[in-house]
């Protein structure tokens, strides 16, 4: 007995003293400190929160550096997220010095160098959002940890501003927006400049976001500030194209927030609107209101990335080549648009009917530009399975269908053709997730037929079936160790199939002629791998709709 002792001894002490860890970096602010947590024999994460990537930001300006430190900086705490409403609008939290990054550094017994680098941006419509320590429930969504182990790349989650702080832009050089973005480029270009230090690859970088997130990286992937500093970029449920991703009249806008805090409307807008402090002048931000059939949410976000003629130079479906040379995996969620229709058709639930009638006002709503014909033609597209008795489950499902296709999916899919018809070195990876959801089905509140809803990748992501088991089952533990293991093999190699984890299936690459796309769940076979995604539907949205006259009336029904 005594002997197992002594043998258990020893082998404890060899697994919390042979992993290795940075101790003291170099940045170009300072030395910085983080935390060791060992994980097991020889294997460990250096945690460093909190580090700032730029200066405390001006009201309306782009991000500045930051002057630095004396001493060692101990990055163990998490920074505020950044000043924002709360979810009732009723308040604000968080801080204006919020421009701070977060960095997981996976060892083996060897201090690690040259992994690839993953940056992570947060969704939240441009208006919420953090990576900042726990999002509810003392549960931290967004650490890097199981993705830095898992899959030995480096993890960065950063700040970036939001609402009125973040994509104020009065359509013009006194005000031309955009500032979230500009922070996001802040933090690329900190991580080019120091990763380093840490054990980084700086001309191996992979952005990577979901929602507001994955159409940041979006933007950034298209803007020519970012170019030789960013190698590949996966966007989740979000590109520069969704329509509530790219506010086209932000004058708009900025009239309706100076109206709230009294200033005028004329050339003295912007000069007044810098005289209000930080929390007035994100509490002025429009509010979020109910959707309805007739007038969907979506149309509500309007504090979003505008065509500045700086950031973004052009359209976004003009900058395509600015992205030539970075690979690129894309894609959506089967049910993205689940959550939104819900509010917006409330008798979607459990347990309500849902009348044709709402279906017809979702759609017009959607088609409002197109007139009658463009609903007519979209019309007797969504509905023309339906026979002449649809069931209550064919009238929800085509809801539902309508909000993925119209918020999420065909401008994926836009993207993904886009990026495909324009690479030089780059290459093009595109999925649809439909995991069914985990709110779904008897005794839960959504229906049993709803699948990936929006925002559910996330969790698989980041590994949580893995640090929570008890919530999951083997098949979500599968689920989220196959895409972790394609997320970091990409970042390896561009190619998601390649690198150091085993994939279940040959994911193709997606091209002009072949349109191939993973169908991801917990249960990947060689049937997943199918081709144009929805076509009929693409080309109703990206090709029928767009060539029809638009319209000023309104659609009756």
């Amino acid at each position: 007995m005594e002997k197992l002792k002594v043998v258990c001894a020893v082998i404890l002490s060899l697994g919390s003293t042979s992993a290795a860890s940075l101790g003291v970096v170099q940045t170009e602010g300072g030395a910085v400190t983080g935390q060791n947590i060992p994980l097991g024999l020889s294997r460990s994460v250096d945690v460093f929160k909190g580090i700032p990537f730029a200066a405390k930001p001006g009201i309306f300006e782009k991000p500045k550096p930051h002057p630095g430190w004396e001493g060692t900086l101990k990055a163990t705490k998490y920074a505020k997220r950044c000043l924002q409403v709360s979810m009732l609008q009723i308040s604000s939290f968080g801080s204006e010095d919020c421009l701070y990054l977060n960095i997981w550094v996976p060892h083996g017994r060897q201090v690690s160098s040259d992994l690839p680098v993953m940056i992570w941006f947060y969704g939240g419509g441009f208006v919420f959002g953090g990576s900042m320590g726990p999002n509810f429930f003392n549960n931290y969504l967004y650490s890097g940890q199981e993705v830095a182990d898992k899959g030995n790349v480096i993890v960065v989650s950063v700040g970036y501003r939001v609402g009125v702080l973040g994509f104020l832009s009065a359509g013009d050089s006194s005000l031309p927006g955009n500032y979230g973005l500009w922070d996001q480029h802040a933090a690329i270009a900190w991580v080019h400049r120091n990763i380093r230090s840490f054990g980084g690859d700086p001309d191996n970088i992979t952005l990577f976001g979901e929602s507001a997130g994955g159409a940041s990286v979006s933007f950034q992937t298209l803007s020519p500030h970012n170019k030789g500093l960013v190698r590949r970029a996966i966007s989740q449920s979000g590109v520069a194209f969704c329509p509530w991703a790219l506010n086209k009249t932000p004058r708009k806008i900025a009239e309706q927030v100076a109206q709230k805090v009294g200033c005028p409307t004329d050339d003295r807008m912007v000069a007044c609107l810098k005289t209000f402090d930080a929390k007035t002048l994100t509490m002025a931000a429009p509010r979020l209101v109910q959707g309805s059939p007739d007038h969907p949410a979506v149309k509500n976000l309007l504090l979003s990335p505008v065509v500045d003629g700086d950031f973004l130079p052009d359209q976004p479906g003009n900058l395509f080549h600015n992205a030539a040379d970075i690979d690129y995996l894309v894609g959506v969620n089967d049910m993205d648009g689940h959550l939104f229709t819900l509010k917006d058709v409330p008798s979607l639930g459990k347990d309500k009917e849902t009348p044709v009638e709402d279906v017809k006002k979702l759609l017009a709503a959607y088609t409002r530009e197109k007139g009658q014909a463009g609903f007519d033609i979209a019309f007797s597209e969504y509905t023309s399975s339906w026979g002449s008795a649809p069931t209550q489950t064919a009238v929800k499902k085509t809801v539902v269908d309508i909000g993925t296709d119209y918020m999420f999916l065909i401008p994926t899919q836009t993207a993904i053709y886009l990026h495909a018809a324009n690479v030089r070195l780059g290459h093009t990876y595109s999925y649809l997730m439909s995991e069914p959801s985990l709110l779904a089905g008897p005794g839960r509140p959504y229906n049993d037929w709803v699948g990936a809803d929006h925002a559910d990748d996330l969790q698989y992501v980041f590994g949580k079936p893995f640090t929570t088991p008890k919530a999951y089952g083997d098949r979500h533990r599968d689920l989220s160790g196959h895409i972790i293991a394609y997320w970091t093999n990409f970042a390896r190699t561009g190619n998601p199939n390649k690198g150091n984890l085993k994939v279940p299936v040959i994911w193709p690459e997606f091209t002009s002629t072949g349109h191939h796309f993973l169908d991801i769940n917990g249960n990947i076979t060689d049937a997943s791998v199918n081709q144009e995604m929805r076509l009929r539907y693409v080309r109703l949205w990206a090709s029928t709709l767009p060539s029809l006259p638009s319209q000023s009336v309104t659609v009756a029904h």
